[in-house]
């Protein structure tokens, strides 16, 4: 999907913008798979954190993706599109808007294939090139009162090894969830 004229794909969201992004994330995702609204505010201290939207010629926000530049990768934390949206055509402009910005893999997590609507997520994610690795995963609880949930990685630019699953994990562990690497 082209972009429309000189507005941009992706611009970066401000603490300002949170309450509205933050009304998104709770429709978009199950408690245990998002922070508190303070908690996702303190993110925007670190400077490896960046939520990004997509907005309408109107202004109203579209969707965001929360990422994290870990380095040798990006790592999808949130993706969501407007509810009404859905289905349109955005969310795939979006990853791939994503992916020509960052020139390098990009990782995210997706909860298994075992109901009908993750098998569908995941069917998205393989349409917009990412890659399901088959290795364990669990996503550790991002506050107190939060279950730790099993979870899948989806890489794209093609599968990953075990040393390199390993890798991801273990930076997703401690950039993004400061917890220990399991044993």
């Amino acid at each position: 999907m082209a972009n429309d004229g000189a507005r941009p794909m992706l611009v970066p969201l401000c603490t300002d913008d949170l309450p509205d992004a933050y009304r998104l994330m709770e429709q978009s995702f199950p408690k245990d798979e998002i922070r508190s609204i303070d908690g996702q505010r303190a993110l925007f201290d670190d400077p490896r954190y960046t939520l990004l939207a997509r907005r309408a010629a109107d202004g109203e926000t579209e969707g965001l993706l929360a990422v994290w530049d870990i380095g040798a990768f990006t790592f999808i934390e949130h993706f969501a599109v407007q509810p009404q949206l859905r289905g349109g055509g955005i969310g795939a402009a979006m990853l791939e808007a994503l992916v020509c910005r960052q020139g390098k893999r990009i990782c995210l997590e997706v909860e298994p294939p075992e109901t009908e609507i993750a098998r569908r997520r995941i069917g998205f994610y393989r349409r917009c090139g990412f890659t399901l690795n088959g290795y364990p995963y669990i996503m550790p609880s991002l506050e107190a009162g939060r279950q730790p949930l099993p979870l899948m990685i989806m890489t794209s630019g093609g599968a990953v090894d075990r040393a390199a699953f390993l890798q991801i994990r273990d930076a997703l562990y401690t950039t993004v969830y400061h917890t220990d690497i399991p044993g």
